[in-house]
């Protein structure tokens, strides 16, 4: 509930453009919030099914590059997701903080528009 909050606070705080009424600009913000959650769940699901070593940064990129296409809710979705699993991981887990920087850089490069095949693996399987 708190999440729904404050994605609707966000999305009217945010939507600064006159082209739209704030109404319409604030439910697109959070459209594409929700889209962009579903996107990097999507990668998680693809990335535990394939189970391939060294795939991990390749579907952290295409997670956050998915999500940022949906426009600024997705991106910010992804930077939020991100953020919060690089945090739990480093701190939780025990992975070590090049780990982590090395996550965070193929979530930036995704998130920003390049290419996530830039990380993909050898060998991956093409349904990937």
């Amino acid at each position: 509930m708190r999440l729904c909050v404050c994605l609707v606070l966000l999305s009217f705080v945010l939507c600064t453009s006159a082209e739209k009424p704030l109404l319409v600009r604030g439910g697109q913000f959070v459209r594409d919030a929700v889209g962009g959650a579903w996107d990097m769940f999507r990668a998680y699901q693809d990335m535990r099914e394939a189970n391939y070593k060294g795939a991990d940064k390749y579907f952290h990129a295409r997670g956050n590059y998915d999500a940022a296409q949906r426009g600024p809710g997705g991106a910010w979705a992804a930077k939020v997701i991100s953020d919060a699993r690089e945090k739990w991981q480093s701190d939780v887990s025990g992975r070590g903080a090049e780990d982590t920087r090395a996550d965070q850089e193929a979530n930036e490069w995704g998130r920003s528009g390049g290419d996530p095949n830039r990380y993909r693996p050898p060998g991956l399987p093409n349904n990937y």
